[in-house]
């Protein structure tokens, strides 16, 4: 079952990793127009989801090879996509303009990786590498 497990997130990670680089490079560099159709979005998390888009896709490699960085790369990405979130609320408290999608959608990535981070650490924990 943990070999599932850890080849079912490394690939879910994988992937995520993979949109997530790929929507947010789109924006940063406004390839295909899509800041245009991204409407008012907030520069700073799009870099938070930049980043840790890679730290997704080095992530999902330490994943499969059973290294425990795994959790710490994760956790990394959870705390710079807390404070990103807490940087957005500011943000919102100070009038400034954003999508209200970003907020659900920081919500939902937060959440999502620190519980891949968690289920990281418990299944690799036992690991030497």
């Amino acid at each position: 079952m943990e070999k599932i497990i850890s080849y079912f997130s490394a690939s879910f990670l994988t992937l995520f990793g993979l949109l997530t680089l790929c929507l947010s490079t789109s924006v940063i560099f406004d390839l295909f127009g899509i800041r245009e159709k991204e409407g008012d979005y907030v520069l700073f998390i799009v870099w938070a989801n930049f980043i840790s888009s890679i730290l997704y896709l080095i992530a999902a490699v330490t994943w499969i090879k059973k290294m425990k960085i795994t959790s710490t790369l994760l956790g990394t990405s959870t705390a710079i996509l807390a404070l990103g979130f807490v940087g957005l609320l500011i943000h919102i408290n100070a009038g400034g303009l954003h999508e209200t999608k970003t907020i659900g959608a920081m919500v939902f990535r937060t959440l999502l990786t620190l519980i891949l981070t968690i289920i990281s650490y418990k299944i690799l924990k036992k690991h030497t590498v």
